[in-house]
């Protein structure tokens, strides 16, 4: 008995049909990755992302900087336009996107950023507290009375740096000089000795800090950190009131050139979009940055830890993992 060939026919010539047009679809996309200042990993990364992405999946990519998480979320939220083909991603700190989700920061508390979704896990962040040797600051009780920067306006290190500082029962206004620097800006302002300590959230090494060790050493001068043990009740209370979203870490000596480990801690980064960026699309980006990681890992440093099983730990937390990438998931086997 024979089969008539027209359904199978039909089956290819559908699957054609829906490949030209995600095809054409993402063509016809403009992809916005908003990332951090300069200095910081987060710029180095997310123009790494927006290369591979135009060279090898044929998306027009591009990464603009910013003042990192709390900004870039706000651009997910409000200029993704999926009406002119427009949709920003971002480079985003967990805590930032913990207090969006759920509305608990202030910038979203009348509209939390539900539609936020998860790409993948990008690389831990570590709290860095800088100081001098000649400071006078050891713990974060040294801090009253200081100059200090909490990190750039809407930055993720700015989330992290007021959490700590509140847990720690200071306020902003117990310093004698409150600044909201980037990376390179803080480091900068140390080194002239306008400042006397500055929060940095970001990956290990940061280029702008290892530069202001070096300038530091040429001056006589010696860099230092404000060490967050585990035993530290701080510590204690903002792994106990953020469960899921820090850990307790170190800094290894070799990063820096330190005489010992630096305790502190550690803040998983994700690489998110909106739920209104097209399945086939989120599919595409995931498909073809795992497939260059490499590429990814030679320019950043840091990127040695975005990895399939990494980003596996994160499919079931509090941000959801977009359709798109997900189905990539899955058709590798990692995610049933």
């Amino acid at each position: 008995m024979k089969r008539s060939l027209v359904p199978i026919f039909t089956a290819f010539l559908v699957l054609g049909t829906s490949l030209m047009h995600a095809k054409a679809e993402e063509k016809n996309i403009n992809l916005i990755i908003a990332t951090g200042g300069l200095g910081g990993v987060y710029y180095y990364y997310g123009t790494a992302v927006s290369e591979i992405l135009s060279q090898k999946a044929g998306i027009k990519a591009t990464a603009i900087q910013t003042a990192a998480s709390i900004d870039n979320i706000l651009l997910i939220q409000k200029k993704s336009d999926p009406s002119a083909g427009n949709f920003y991603c971002g480079t985003v700190l967990p805590d930032s996107a913990y207090l969006a989700f759920t509305g608990k920061h202030e910038k979203f508390k009348d509209t939390p950023a539900k539609e936020l979704r998860m790409l993948w896990a990008m690389y831990p962040n570590f709290l860095h507290i800088v100081t001098k040797s000649d400071s006078g600051i050891k713990t974060l009780a040294d801090l009253k009375g200081k100059r200090v920067s909490t990190g750039a306006p809407n930055s993720g290190t700015e989330v992290e740096a007021l959490l700590v500082i509140e847990a720690a029962g200071i306020s902003t206004k117990d310093f004698s000089k409150h600044e909201r620097l980037g990376a390179a800006e803080s480091a900068e302002a140390l080194a002239a000795g306008t400042i006397d300590a500055y929060f940095w959230s970001g990956g290990l090494p940061t280029s702008s800090i290892t530069e202001l060790s070096t300038t530091l050493s040429r001056k006589g001068a010696k860099m230092e950190f404000v060490v967050l043990s585990p035993e530290d009740p701080v510590v204690k209370k903002l792994l106990n009131d953020f469960p899921g979203v820090m850990e307790a870490n170190i800094i290894p000596k070799d990063v820096y050139g330190t005489e010992k480990d630096i305790p502190t801690l550690a803040f998983w980064n994700l690489f998110l979009c909106s739920a209104s960026l097209p399945e086939q699309t989120a599919y595409t980006m995931t498909k073809t940055l795992f497939e260059n990681l490499k590429q990814l890992q030679d320019g950043v440093k840091a990127a040695k830890d975005t990895t399939i099983q990494n980003t596996v730990k994160f499919t079931k937390g509090i941000i959801p993992t977009h359709d798109g990438a997900m189905k990539y998931f899955k058709e590798i086997g990692v995610v049933k």
